[in-house]
């Protein structure tokens, strides 16, 4: 008698704490083995018919789940101080409230100011895209990203933006944190510390109407054509 087994690993972060995706699993492997078995080794119910086992893959092994934050659509955003710096180079403010009371607002976030995904990607796409986006009815577009004002301004200068996207520090991570989207990078060669999950969220008059979360630092689908098509 043969009997046959299949095992799947499971690969995981250590460091995450969220929901596993089908893209944690390793290929399949299969393992066999002969079982000798004399003829009064087993005993059968022969008053039911024999059915032979099933063996089912978890659920949770083979869909995509949405990773999980502090806040989810139809929940209203926290109020947050946001800084930039204006074009005298002056420290300016501004809130939570002034980027989505009464307007239609996408605030989307980066891990970090001049990193290779958000300067060649993430950035360049909703400036390009800016048009696009405010003819649907978008008011405001803002980037997030735990770095000082100086920084952003900064970047704003080396990737040649205007005003088609607010380029703004949450240098303390005070609204990134509120919204339970802190990623720890403490453990990287180069220094981020604690900084922000990559998403890209549409508000309407404060309230979450759209919020694309990204696994860590990865770009699927937090992007401006994501949420155009949204629109």
């Amino acid at each position: 008698m043969a009997a046959s087994l299949t095992f799947s690993r499971l690969l995981a972060s250590p460091t995450t704490t969220h929901y596993l995706s089908s893209t944690a699993l390793f290929p399949p492997k299969s393992l066999s083995s002969k079982l000798p078995l004399s003829p009064f080794s087993l005993k059968f119910n022969h008053s039911k018919p024999f059915k032979p086992c099933t063996f089912h893959t978890p659920s949770y092994a083979t869909k995509s789940t949405t990773i999980s934050a502090t806040i989810a659509v139809g929940d209203k955003l926290p109020e947050a101080t946001f800084s930039y710096l204006d074009d005298a180079g002056e420290v300016q403010t501004t809130t939570i409230s002034d980027l989505t009371k009464g307007k239609k607002a996408i605030l989307f976030a980066v891990p970090g100011a001049f990193t290779p995904t958000c300067s060649q990607k993430h950035v360049p796409g909703f400036v390009e895209k800016s048009a696009e986006l405010k003819a649907k009815g978008v008011d405001t577009i803002a980037c997030i990203s735990v770095n000082d004002a100086f920084v952003m301004k900064a970047w704003k200068k080396d990737l040649k933006v205007n005003d088609e996207v607010l380029l703004l520090s949450d240098g303390n991570g005070t609204f990134t944190k509120a919204i339970g989207c802190e990623l720890d990078l403490s453990d990287k060669p180069v220094g981020l510390g604690v900084r922000s999950r990559r998403y890209a969220l549409l508000a309407e008059d404060g309230v979450v109407k759209v919020f694309n979360l990204e696994e860590g630092g990865a770009f699927t689908f937090s992007g401006a054509d994501d949420l155009l098509k949204l629109l």
